[in-house]
């Protein structure tokens, strides 16, 4: 097992508690990430975890304009072999009120102007994409959720999470629409960071802490300053959830995201731009 990953988002700025700290800033081909990446030892496991908050120390990046490619590469080049990321959401569903913790399994892309994919320039790559998060993963942390969070935390497995272009949250017609088709949450980041992380054969899935219900249900006005503060109550259970997945994660749990690319280079090495080729040695190298 590598480096254990954990992506912090809305309100989760600092790393869980670490030993032997160092902030690392990484080049890469697609920019600089959103913040440096801080490495350390988890308490006495003797596990080492990357921590990147998603939108930097003081949430300076908005959901559309994050550097997912530059974040997952420096996680990559890290070492980090599993990640545990988390979200703040909007709700679909009655009894997923605000404070549910839900680990998702499936996700529908609405977004509209992201980088998708490392590859291009060049080399064609076709990922499968069927099971968007590490399934076995999602069995992980669940099962670290429901031992970890406080008592009264309502902690649900699956759920199809709906990612929308943002920074503007939804409006009635769209909320209303992806209630209908029985999905479950609605938030802004998971796409392209889950594709890039199946890109990268990095194991991934993500606690999503409910902080709303969105626009469709009656009277509901979803406001940052609401957002924020169910975000603040969300970020012991979630933090405690991880905590317990990185003690937890068994050292040889195996993910089918390890070998991820196999089978999926449609170009020959010999066709591939040499310039290209370097930049994704990284992540492809073994299939080059």
């Amino acid at each position: 097992m590598g480096t254990i990953g954990f992506i912090g988002g809305s309100g989760i700025y600092e790393a869980l508690p670490l030993n032997d700290v160092r902030e690392v800033e990484f080049d890469t081909p697609y920019g600089e990430p959103s913040d440096a990446v801080t490495i350390g030892e988890f308490g006495d496991t003797g596990r080492e975890v990357a921590f990147l908050p998603r939108h930097g120390s003081d949430h300076g990046v908005s959901p559309t304009d994050l550097p997912y490619r530059a974040n997952m590469y420096a996680l990559k080049k890290a070492g980090v072999s599993h990640i545990f990321a988390s979200n703040a959401v909007g709700s679909l569903k009655e009894e997923l009120e605000p404070g549910t913790l839900v680990v998702p399994d499936q996700i529908y892309d609405r977004t509209k102007g992201r980088d998708l994919s490392f590859y291009g320039d060049g080399v064609v790559v076709h990922q499968p994409f069927a099971d968007p998060y590490s399934p076995e993963l999602v069995d992980h942390l669940t099962e670290a959720a429901e031992s970890a969070a406080p008592e009264d935390t309502n902690v649900v497995k699956g759920g199809t999470y709906v990612c929308i272009e943002g920074p503007q949250y939804s409006t009635r017609a769209e909320s209303e629409f992806y209630k209908s088709q029985g999905w479950d949450l609605v938030g802004m980041t998971a796409i392209p960071e889950a594709k890039l992380a199946r890109e990268a054969e990095i194991a991934y899935a993500t606690i999503a802490g409910v902080t709303d219900y969105d626009v469709w249900k009656e009277d509901s006005e979803v406001t940052l300053e609401e957002v924020l503060e169910n975000a603040e109550k969300n970020q012991a259970a979630i933090k405690a959830a991880v905590e317990e997945a990185v003690r937890t994660l068994p050292e040889d749990l195996a993910c089918e995201a390890h070998t991820a690319l196999e089978g999926t280079v449609n170009t020959p090495t010999e066709a591939i731009p040499e310039e290209t080729q370097e930049r994704v040695e990284p992540l492809l190298g073994d299939y080059l």
